[in-house]
């Protein structure tokens, strides 16, 4: 079959403009002899045109979006009403149709009543993006369901697939350098445990980063870690209990900035000044980050990206027909504010 640069090459035109032409583009400025003479050598060899799946008003593609998080939750804590919005803005932009479950419609999968009915539903999307943590179990009931399946925010190392994370390790890395570049070897961790499926405790890879960060510059770090729950109150006891061991950092690395915000509380209320006494980096780098006093230094995790990005995935996987999980990792940034100095 030939094709656009052969006929550019006869007709002594470039083939930006040969695709033009053929594509009867009106802003094309082009004597009717050259329009003529790119035609007639396409007709002489044979040119067909391949015609492209394009999104349109009239598409039938549906997209499933099962969500970890209630509605409720997403108020206390918006990572993931971000990513949620970044799913739904892509596909209002593409005219994508969206069927929503909550926690709610899947937390009864081991009820054969509730899969089957929830199945059924789930049968008739042509792709899935699951947003937040699930278990093994969870997640093989919905690649049984949809084979189309993205998750986000949640990889398997022992299902194959597809999944959308943000790199975590070198996110914790870049905040550690900054504060040990400023001086500090006081630093300590505050995160949350995640619970799937019966209660099963899953591991944060920003607390491993940590740890192992810790390990390899030979940093003291076990009375300084604590874990709690991704919320500020809980920010606010784990720093308490720093205080109450008598373990106070120079610098706090929180996992959420939810649990920092709770954390700058607890600072506070014990009369110490951020950042002249305790520095404070923040994760996710939500919009009060700007307006905490002092204004909270964060990582920048592009959730909203990250919910476009799935949808883009589950949407070519299918129009690609593609067998193969993909695995895409965003990375993050550090937004330095005013909540970090050296120490005194």
């Amino acid at each position: 079959m030939a094709t656009i640069r052969e006929i550019a090459k006869i007709a002594g035109v470039s083939a930006g403009a040969v695709s033009r032409i053929l594509n009867n583009d009106p802003s094309m400025s082009v004597s009717d002899s050259t329009r003529e003479k790119v035609l007639k050598t396409a007709e002489d060899l044979g040119y067909t045109k391949k015609e492209k799946k394009y999104i349109s008003g009239n598409t039938s593609f549906s997209l499933g979006i099962v969500q970890w998080f209630t509605l409720e939750e997403e108020l206390a804590d918006p990572y993931y009403l971000m990513v949620r919005r970044g799913i739904e803005d892509y596909c209002s932009k593409n005219n994508i149709s969206i069927v929503r479950f909550f926690p709610s419609d899947y937390s009864a999968l081991s009820s054969s009543d509730a899969l089957s009915e929830m199945s059924g539903q789930l049968r008739k999307t042509d792709g899935l993006v699951c947003v937040g943590k699930f278990s093994e179990k969870e997640m093989k009931s919905f690649l049984e369901i949809c084979s189309n399946t993205v998750f986000l925010d949640m990889d398997s190392k022992k299902l194959p697939v597809s999944s959308v994370t943000m790199d975590f390790e070198n996110a914790v890395k870049e905040s550690l350098d900054h504060l040990c570049s400023a001086g500090h070897k006081k630093i300590a961790y505050l995160g949350g445990r995640e619970y799937v499926g019966d209660h099963e405790a899953i591991s944060d890879p920003r607390e491993k980063s940590f740890v192992n960060y810790m390990k390899e510059k030979k940093i003291e770090y076990k009375k300084y870690l604590r874990t709690g729950e991704f919320t500020s109150s809980s920010g606010y006891e784990m720093m308490n209990s720093l205080f109450n061991d008598k373990a106070v950092p120079s610098a706090v690395f929180a996992a959420s900035d939810a649990i920092a915000i709770g954390a700058m509380r607890s600072v506070v209320e014990h009369g110490l000044k951020i950042p002249k006494d305790i520095s404070f980096i923040g994760f996710n780098d939500l919009d009060a980050c700007k307006y905490t006093t002092p204004s909270l230094t964060s990582v920048h995790a592009p959730a909203y990206e990250m919910g476009a990005i799935g949808a883009n995935l589950a949407y070519t996987a299918s129009l690609l027909q593609a067998a193969v999980p993909l695995k895409i990792k965003i990375p993050c940034e550090l937004i330095i504010r005013e909540s970090c100095s050296s120490p005194e």
